[in-house]
């Protein structure tokens, strides 16, 4: 499917541990016009690890569908690429330049590339001269240690990426410092090709502004999504609140999901998301969650995840 730039995108950010199949279905349901794989290591993926492999499925839903690759040793990135190729369905090869964890940083890999721009333009180039997916894109952060976000913006762009997707912080800043949307402004009118703006967009009026204000032609949303899934519909309709009984409905079609993917194993996976999922204004959520660290069995948590999402708010969720 070809994604349609003549309105604002919105846009599911990879997330290491959450962004999986299980929880990107979910996602799609409420109107996520792009969803995007967890980042995928190159090198994992060419020495056909299993995990790995497991990790490139996609629901049925998900189309458009992007997968993010951290890599840049040129031999790697095509292999990789060509395995990719054997795969229906995906839409897009994303290049990782915005991941900050030391162990992708210290392999030339994620944020790291932007301290060699020459490594980051022939990365690109040999996605986008390998790849038979309709589009080549690039997330990345506004520098690593000091902003050089147009200079990156335009290696991007003369490279061959087809759009790119922009963390308002530097490597340095983490995910602490302020997002300088004024900087994503700043690219949007230095280059041609579409951008996405990324980074503390937790609202549907905060999705507007940023739309607003940086001009970007859509939207990425990552932590925000996760114990929210319903966030790209609330901001695509203008909605602030939603229903006990409709996130009732979408924590059991989620942890159903996870059963189906990962097994009776699904359930313990399942607890980070139910930790944040509680916290939408109920009742004993703390009692709840020490109660679900306990449970192994999928069908006695299912039980008790029921129960506790059938009481209504006691704090409106957003």
């Amino acid at each position: 499917m070809k994604l349609d730039f003549s309105q604002p995108l919105y846009v599911l950010a990879p997330l290491a541990g959450y962004t999986d199949l299980p929880f990107r279905s979910v996602v799609k349901k409420f109107g996520a016009d792009l969803t995007v794989s967890e980042m995928i290591s190159s090198n994992a993926l060419v020495y056909q690890s299993k995990k790995t492999i497991k990790m490139l499925e996609k629901s049925p839903l998900e189309d458009p569908y992007s997968i993010q690759l951290a890599g840049s040793d040129r031999g790697v990135m095509r292999r990789a690429v060509e395995y990719l190729n054997t795969l229906e369905g995906v839409s897009c090869i994303d290049l990782n330049c915005g991941c900050p964890a030391p162990k992708i940083v210290n392999n030339l890999q994620g944020s790291s590339l932007l301290t060699d721009l020459p490594k980051m333009g022939e990365t690109i180039r040999t996605i986008k001269k390998y790849s038979n997916k309709p589009y080549t894109s690039v997330k990345f952060r506004l520098g690593f240690n000091e902003k050089n976000h147009i200079e990156i913006a335009k290696v991007c762009e003369d490279s061959g990426a087809d759009f790119i997707a922009v963390h308002g912080r530097t490597r340095a800043g983490r995910y602490k410092a302020a997002v300088d949307y004024d900087a994503i402004r700043e690219i949007k009118e230095t280059v041609s090709i579409p951008i996405i703006a990324n980074g503390d967009i937790d609202s549907p009026q905060k999705a507007k502004w940023v739309l607003d204000h940086t001009g970007a032609d859509g939207v990425m949303v990552g932590r925000a999504a996760v114990g929210r899934p319903w966030i790209f519909y609330q901001m695509k309709e203008g909605i602030e609140e939603v229903s006990s009984g409709l996130v009732k409905a979408v924590v059991l079609e989620h942890f159903d999901q996870m059963i189906a993917y990962y097994g009776e194993y699904g359930a313990i996976l399942f607890r980070k998301h139910l930790h944040t999922y509680s916290k939408a204004g109920y009742q004993n959520a703390s009692v709840f969650r020490n109660l679900i660290n306990r449970i192994e069995n999928a069908g006695e948590m299912r039980e008790a995840v029921s129960m506790f999402f059938s009481q209504p708010f006691l704090v409106h969720a957003q």
